[in-house]
């Protein structure tokens, strides 16, 4: 059998589809379908048609997918508008997220309703999750109509707690937001653009004398969430502070919000890890 022969078998099988019904969705005979599986190649017009109906791309059809797949998909990125690309990153992410399943008995359910983002508009209230836990690492993906976000753990080389820092840098990570004020810190100062901050606005803003402001920022400079500057003005030198561009935040808040919750619903899971993480 040629590569494009056991291509066109495999996604018909997947799609149940009959040989019969494949040849009369292309206009050709079912002994024709028959010899393209048993090693003949369609007719080039055919190959458009063919791939349409088999959901697959023409390189997929002739094997050679695997090899192109993530240059065509940065490439393809790369050219959109940057909406556009991130609403189709998180398209690939949630693909990502059944394909890990293995089952392809969820995909035709799943896909045809999560992919369309008028699902969602259904219930405003509801947030969804699905979960893969893997003794080869992990996936986490919440769909929700305003709040989207995808997590992907490979399996570490022994176990996650080797390569994270010592405890007592992580507790005092944890601590930042822990603590009420810090938190009312990071809630303000991440809703603002990325601009200096002086002292005296943070301070206005979240109901903090200047000196303990002054003091709950140089905590959060401690764990790298902002960052300090000194600017001379005439009245002497003030702090002004610049949140990390790489926004460290923005993550732990999702995941802890996440946490929080109380009445969300996993729809979908698939649970498999005997081994530890840590």
């Amino acid at each position: 059998m040629s590569v494009i022969g056991e291509q066109i078998k495999k996604y018909r099988i997947e799609k149940g589809i009959t040989q019969e019904q494949l040849g009369q969705m292309i206009g050709v005979t079912t002994q024709g379908v028959s010899r393209w599986e048993r090693g003949g190649t369609p007719d080039a017009e055919i190959l458009p048609r063919l791939s349409e109906i088999l959901g697959v791309s023409i390189d997929t059809l002739f094997g050679r997918e695997e090899q192109s797949l993530a240059m065509s998909l940065a490439r393809r990125l790369s050219q959109m508008e940057e909406e556009e690309a991130y609403h189709y990153a998180f398209n690939i992410c949630w693909a990502i997220e059944l394909g890990l399943m293995g089952n392809n008995s969820v995909f035709e359910d799943f896909v045809n309703k999560f992919l369309d983002p008028t699902v969602l508009n259904e219930d405003k209230k509801l947030d969804y999750f699905a979960k893969n836990i893997h003794e080869n690492g992990m996936a986490n993906l919440r769909m929700s109509p305003d709040l989207n976000h995808f997590f992907l753990l490979l399996q570490p080389k022994g176990n996650l707690k080797d390569q994270l820092c010592d405890r007592e840098s992580l507790r005092k990570v944890f601590a930042a937001f822990a603590d009420d004020k810090l938190l009312r810190i990071i809630l303000y100062v991440y809703s603002f653009p990325y601009m200096p901050i002086a002292t005296s606005l943070i301070s206005k803003n979240v109901g903090l004398s200047l000196q303990e402001t002054d003091h709950c920022m140089q905590k959060l400079c401690e764990v790298n969430l902002v960052t300090c500057n000194v600017v001379a003005t005439a009245e002497g030198n003030i702090n002004s502070y610049n949140i990390r561009r790489e926004s460290f935040a923005i993550p732990l808040l999702c995941f802890a919000d996440e946490m929080a919750k109380k009445d969300w619903h996993p729809f979908l899971g698939e649970f498999n890890r005997e081994k530890p993480f840590l």
